[in-house]
Protein backbone atom coordinates (compact mmCIF):
# COMPACT_ATOMS: atom_id res chain seq x y z
CA UNK A 1 0.00 0.00 0.00
CA UNK A 2 1.27 3.82 -1.18
CA UNK A 3 1.70 5.79 1.69
CA UNK A 4 2.73 8.71 -0.43
CA UNK A 5 1.21 11.91 -0.33
CA UNK A 6 0.17 13.60 -3.59
CA UNK A 7 2.64 16.49 -4.58
CA UNK A 8 2.44 19.25 -7.24
CA UNK A 9 5.10 19.17 -10.20
CA UNK A 10 3.78 22.44 -11.49
CA UNK A 11 6.73 24.71 -12.27
CA UNK A 12 9.35 21.98 -11.81
CA UNK A 13 8.63 21.74 -8.04
CA UNK A 14 8.62 18.01 -8.48
CA UNK A 15 8.03 16.55 -4.44
CA UNK A 16 7.13 20.15 -2.83
CA UNK A 17 3.82 20.88 -2.53
CA UNK A 18 2.07 23.99 -3.31
CA UNK A 19 1.36 24.87 0.27
CA UNK A 20 5.16 24.67 0.66
CA UNK A 21 5.97 27.11 -1.63
CA UNK A 22 3.45 29.66 -0.81
CA UNK A 23 4.77 29.02 3.08
CA UNK A 24 8.21 30.08 1.61
CA UNK A 25 6.50 33.02 -0.21
CA UNK A 26 4.87 34.19 2.82
CA UNK A 27 7.87 33.69 5.27
CA UNK A 28 9.62 36.03 2.74
CA UNK A 29 7.22 38.79 2.88
CA UNK A 30 6.82 38.20 6.48
CA UNK A 31 10.62 38.95 6.31
CA UNK A 32 10.47 41.93 4.49
CA UNK A 33 7.96 43.52 6.72
CA UNK A 34 10.46 43.02 9.64
CA UNK A 35 12.65 45.53 7.35
CA UNK A 36 9.72 47.71 6.21
CA UNK A 37 8.30 48.34 10.29
CA UNK A 38 11.59 49.36 11.51
CA UNK A 39 12.01 51.71 8.60
CA UNK A 40 8.61 53.29 9.51
CA UNK A 41 8.98 53.64 13.35
CA UNK A 42 12.04 54.95 13.44
CA UNK A 43 10.96 57.41 10.44
CA UNK A 44 7.52 58.16 12.19
CA UNK A 45 8.36 57.56 15.33
CA UNK A 46 5.63 55.38 15.89
CA UNK A 47 5.84 54.14 19.46
CA UNK A 48 7.23 50.55 19.18
CA UNK A 49 11.37 50.94 19.29
CA UNK A 50 11.29 54.75 18.72
CA UNK A 51 8.60 57.80 20.76
CA UNK A 52 7.75 55.14 23.51
CA UNK A 53 8.86 56.28 27.03
CA UNK A 54 8.37 53.01 29.43
CA UNK A 55 7.74 53.71 33.06
CA UNK A 56 9.47 51.82 36.24
CA UNK A 57 5.58 50.19 36.68
CA UNK A 58 5.95 48.75 33.38
CA UNK A 59 3.21 51.22 31.65
CA UNK A 60 3.99 53.30 28.60
CA UNK A 61 3.20 56.01 26.72
CA UNK A 62 3.63 56.48 23.10
CA UNK A 63 4.26 60.45 21.52
CA UNK A 64 3.96 59.44 17.96
CA UNK A 65 6.10 61.86 15.05
CA UNK A 66 8.34 62.73 18.28
CA UNK A 67 11.58 64.45 18.24
CA UNK A 68 13.10 60.89 18.42
CA UNK A 69 11.87 60.07 15.44
CA UNK A 70 13.92 60.42 12.00
CA UNK A 71 11.41 62.98 10.23
CA UNK A 72 11.84 65.28 12.73
CA UNK A 73 15.50 65.13 12.12
CA UNK A 74 16.72 62.90 15.31
CA UNK A 75 19.89 60.92 14.97
CA UNK A 76 18.66 57.18 14.14
CA UNK A 77 22.21 54.60 14.44
CA UNK A 78 23.56 56.95 17.53
CA UNK A 79 21.12 55.39 19.80
CA UNK A 80 21.12 51.55 19.03
CA UNK A 81 24.79 51.83 17.68
CA UNK A 82 26.42 53.91 20.83
CA UNK A 83 23.73 53.02 23.83
CA UNK A 84 22.15 49.37 22.39
CA UNK A 85 25.72 47.81 21.77
CA UNK A 86 26.98 44.97 23.93
CA UNK A 87 29.98 46.94 25.87
CA UNK A 88 31.87 43.37 25.76
CA UNK A 89 31.26 43.04 21.90
CA UNK A 90 35.14 43.06 20.31
CA UNK A 91 33.80 45.64 18.32
CA UNK A 92 32.18 47.58 20.38
CA UNK A 93 34.41 50.93 20.04
CA UNK A 94 34.04 50.62 16.16
CA UNK A 95 30.71 50.81 16.22
CA UNK A 96 30.30 53.14 18.99
CA UNK A 97 32.44 55.30 16.83
CA UNK A 98 30.53 54.94 13.94
CA UNK A 99 27.18 55.49 15.21
CA UNK A 100 28.30 58.81 16.34
CA UNK A 101 28.53 60.29 12.62
CA UNK A 102 25.39 61.05 11.59
CA UNK A 103 26.01 59.91 7.79
CA UNK A 104 25.59 56.24 8.67
CA UNK A 105 21.55 57.37 9.28
CA UNK A 106 21.14 57.64 5.71
CA UNK A 107 22.31 54.44 4.56
CA UNK A 108 20.93 52.57 7.11
CA UNK A 109 16.94 53.57 6.89
CA UNK A 110 17.88 53.02 3.17
CA UNK A 111 18.99 49.97 3.79
CA UNK A 112 15.77 49.17 5.88
CA UNK A 113 13.23 50.58 3.26
CA UNK A 114 14.85 48.88 0.22
CA UNK A 115 15.23 45.67 1.59
CA UNK A 116 11.71 45.74 3.25
CA UNK A 117 9.95 46.73 0.07
CA UNK A 118 12.04 44.40 -2.16
CA UNK A 119 11.27 41.05 -0.50
CA UNK A 120 7.51 41.99 0.58
CA UNK A 121 7.27 42.58 -3.59
CA UNK A 122 9.31 39.77 -4.49
CA UNK A 123 11.59 41.96 -7.02
CA UNK A 124 15.03 42.01 -6.72
CA UNK A 125 15.02 39.50 -3.99
CA UNK A 126 18.84 38.48 -4.48
CA UNK A 127 19.97 42.18 -3.62
CA UNK A 128 17.81 42.18 -0.62
CA UNK A 129 19.35 39.20 0.63
CA UNK A 130 22.62 40.23 0.62
CA UNK A 131 21.96 43.38 1.64
CA UNK A 132 19.54 42.56 4.58
CA UNK A 133 22.20 39.86 5.82
CA UNK A 134 24.78 42.45 5.53
CA UNK A 135 22.60 44.57 7.85
CA UNK A 136 21.92 42.09 10.26
CA UNK A 137 25.60 40.71 10.43
CA UNK A 138 26.54 44.18 11.59
CA UNK A 139 23.93 44.26 14.08
CA UNK A 140 24.78 41.35 15.56
CA UNK A 141 28.51 42.67 15.60
CA UNK A 142 27.23 45.17 17.80
CA UNK A 143 25.79 42.32 20.27
CA UNK A 144 28.30 39.91 20.11
CA UNK A 145 28.51 37.70 22.16
CA UNK A 146 25.00 36.73 22.72
CA UNK A 147 24.04 36.22 26.26
CA UNK A 148 21.84 32.74 25.30
CA UNK A 149 23.75 31.38 23.42
CA UNK A 150 27.99 31.07 22.62
CA UNK A 151 27.59 32.35 19.24
CA UNK A 152 24.01 32.11 17.50
CA UNK A 153 21.65 34.62 18.23
CA UNK A 154 18.24 36.27 15.99
CA UNK A 155 20.36 37.68 13.47
CA UNK A 156 22.21 35.08 12.43
CA UNK A 157 18.99 32.76 12.32
CA UNK A 158 17.34 35.87 10.13
CA UNK A 159 20.36 35.94 7.61
CA UNK A 160 20.44 31.89 6.81
CA UNK A 161 16.40 32.37 6.54
CA UNK A 162 16.25 35.31 4.22
CA UNK A 163 19.27 33.75 1.79
CA UNK A 164 17.56 30.32 1.57
CA UNK A 165 14.00 31.19 1.33
CA UNK A 166 15.62 33.87 -1.49
CA UNK A 167 17.69 31.04 -3.41
CA UNK A 168 14.79 28.68 -3.07
CA UNK A 169 11.88 30.41 -3.48
CA UNK A 170 13.56 32.37 -6.40
CA UNK A 171 12.12 30.40 -9.40
CA UNK A 172 8.95 29.13 -7.74
CA UNK A 173 7.62 32.37 -6.48
CA UNK A 174 3.95 32.02 -5.37
CA UNK A 175 3.43 35.47 -4.14
CA UNK A 176 4.29 38.30 -5.30
CA UNK A 177 6.11 40.26 -8.43
CA UNK A 178 8.99 38.11 -8.90
CA UNK A 179 8.13 36.19 -12.38
CA UNK A 180 6.92 39.45 -13.89
CA UNK A 181 10.10 41.31 -12.35
CA UNK A 182 12.60 38.11 -13.76
CA UNK A 183 10.84 38.92 -17.03
CA UNK A 184 11.54 42.46 -16.94
CA UNK A 185 15.62 42.25 -15.99
CA UNK A 186 16.20 38.51 -17.60
CA UNK A 187 16.16 35.65 -15.52
CA UNK A 188 19.85 35.59 -15.19
CA UNK A 189 20.37 39.14 -13.71
CA UNK A 190 21.36 40.04 -10.14
CA UNK A 191 18.88 42.02 -9.77
CA UNK A 192 16.36 39.25 -9.93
Amino acid sequence: MDTTEPTSTASGGAGRSAFGWAMLSVTRIALGFYFLWAFLDKFLGLGFSTCRTTAEDGTYTIDAFCDKAWINGAPITEGYLVYGGNVNSPFHDFFVDLGAQRWTDWPFMIGLLGVGLALMLGIGTKVAAWSGGLMLLFMYLTQMLPSTNPFLDEHIIYILAILGIVWVELEHQTIGLGRWWRGMVGEKSWLV
